[in-house]
């Protein structure tokens, strides 16, 4: 077989297995069947597939990204788990010990609070409602969940109460997540009131940290979005595209790969 025709063929075959993920068919092994390969050739297809940002992957499978999905919170748990373990076992060394600290609503953020419930005496302010309940369990950490409107897909809370909340509070560092980080507009949300809490968060805190998996980087449909500080650190992984991380460590940003 030619290269050109091998090309045409892995085109192909990664087209029909996009087909088949909006069909609803995740599973590695139900791909495999499908379009006659094996495992390890899906595998590797769902990789390249994800590293040009058509899919995210799943523990065992995978799902479309056509434009901007809104998951839910148990939906996002289930992606990129060992990207979010691993920026949370590197972010978590940002958080000063005797201190306070901001943590956003998310799954990439719930990883980092299992971190903290081991720490030394520390504060954590969170507006995510898994964060707070993970956290009120350790012993040698002050919880303080903000008030405000639940999201329903995110678990995090918005609105008003949460902006007063903020107003009266200050931090050692805030610990961020995010739905997009464009290398261009920055961090993106589906509602400016999301934007809101995290910019006012910023606003308090001596340093952010931004946390992000590589499947998150690059160009998104989103409506809000927060410009990148170039006193941010961005933690992602090494499955970020190098095409991204250049053009936000040109802007002055800081970035660590955990990992």
């Amino acid at each position: 077989m030619s290269d050109a025709t091998s090309r045409r063929a892995t085109r192909a075959r990664h087209d029909a297995l996009v087909g088949l993920l909006r069909e609803g068919v995740g599973s590695v092994e139900a791909l495999s069947t499908r379009v006659g390969v094996s495992p390890s050739t899906v595998r590797r297809d769902l990789g390249r597939l994800e590293r040009e940002g058509r899919i995210a992957r799943t523990y065992g499978g995978a799902l479309v990204r056509d434009g901007f999905h809104e998951r839910s919170f148990g939906e996002s748990e289930q992606l990129a788990q060992q990207a979010k373990a691993a920026i949370a076992a590197t972010a978590v060394e940002l958080a000063p010990e005797h201190g306070t600290v901001f943590l956003d609503a998310g799954t990439t953020c719930l990883a980092l609070a299992r971190l903290l419930a081991e720490r030394g005496p520390v504060t954590v302010v969170t507006r995510g409602l898994e964060a707070a309940l993970l956290l009120a369990r350790a012993p040698e950490v002050t919880v303080v969940l903000l008030g405000g409107e639940v999201q329903p897909l995110s678990h995090g809370v918005v609105g008003p109460l949460s902006s007063l909340a903020l107003d009266r509070l200050a931090f050692d560092t805030a610990f961020l997540g995010a739905d997009a980080v464009d290398p261009g507009r920055g961090l993106g949300e589906p509602t400016d009131r999301e934007i809101y809490v995290k910019e006012q968060a910023a606003s308090r805190s001596d340093a952010v940290a931004l946390l992000a998996d590589g499947s998150k980087l690059g160009p998104a449909r989103l409506p809000a979005w927060l410009p990148l500080d170039p006193a941010w650190t961005l933690v992602t992984d090494a499955s970020a595209p190098a095409e991204a991380v250049a053009v936000i460590e040109a802007a002055g940003v800081r970035v660590v790969t955990a990992g």
